[in-house]
């Protein structure tokens, strides 16, 4: 039996499917990742992502922040892999999505069930009082963008490095590993803490590990069961295919 069709029999047996991304996954969507051969960080220096340095120099931060999340990722559309996962979850095969992802693609594919880890980008916050925006082209005509409420500099409602991962979300994270009989790795190394804890917990409370990337992370030779080394839109297809002749 091939893994594909052995990865569509266990999400067609399995009482409740998570999904958890990585860069990987919108790779395909033109949306590199932040570290490795097409990094982003071989570009730009990672200092703009910086929380203390956000602080100190807000406008040459934002003018970086503005070119990468903006005006370069805010045009990137879901690829297949995406479209996939949202249409698994429509049908009930999957019962929610963790990201490491700021994107917003699994959204704009139509996956409902997001827990964001490490936040997003369509979303800006006020730094002094707390006050969230949605962005737009007039909020980011001016830099640093303003809050309209107290007027203190607006940043990305994501994490930046040094800033505390957001609450509610590593806590329904962590939850939501827990309950998962099967847990699917997407286009993730497993280098970033505490986001690679999570399949960790889910494997300690007995989901069976699949594992879809090109190439080996850490998770590979330690909880994963089956491993596909493949694209993830190319796998995704490929285990939709095999689900479909189950039905």
């Amino acid at each position: 039996m091939n893994k594909y069709r052995k990865v569509a029999e266990l999400i067609k047996n399995s009482k409740h499917t998570t999904v958890f991304t990585g860069a990987g996954v919108s790779v395909e969507s033109g949306v590199p990742p932040f570290r490795g051969e097409n990094g982003l960080w071989n570009d730009y220096d990672p200092i703009i992502l910086d929380l203390k340095n956000f602080y100190k120099h807000p406008e040459k931060s934002w003018d970086t922040i503005k070119e990468i999340f903006y005006d370069y990722f805010g045009k990137a559309e879901p690829n297949e892999a995406h479209k996939v996962i949202a249409r698994l979850e429509k049908d009930g095969y999957i019962k929610a999505v963790i990201t490491q992802n700021i994107d917003n693609l699994h959204q704009n594919a139509g996956s409902k069930n997001v827990f964001e880890f490490h936040g997003n980008s369509r979303n800006l916050i006020c730094t002094e009082c707390g006050e969230k925006y949605s962005v737009n082209e007039k909020l980011l005509s001016e830099l640093p963008p303003k809050c309209k409420k107290c007027g203190d500099v607006l940043k990305p409602d994501f994490v930046f490095f040094g800033e505390a991962i957001p609450e509610r979300e590593e806590k329904l994270s962590f939850q939501e590993a827990e309950k998962a009989e099967l847990f699917i790795i997407i286009g993730t190394t497993g280098e970033i803490q505490p986001a690679s804890l999570i399949p960790v917990v889910a494997n300690s409370k007995g989901a069976k590990i699949v594992e879809i990337n090109i190439k080996k992370s850490n998770f590979t030779d330690d909880i994963t069961e089956i491993f596909i080394k493949e694209k993830a839109s190319t796998a995704m297809k490929k285990i939709e295919t095999e689900l479909n002749k189950l039905k």
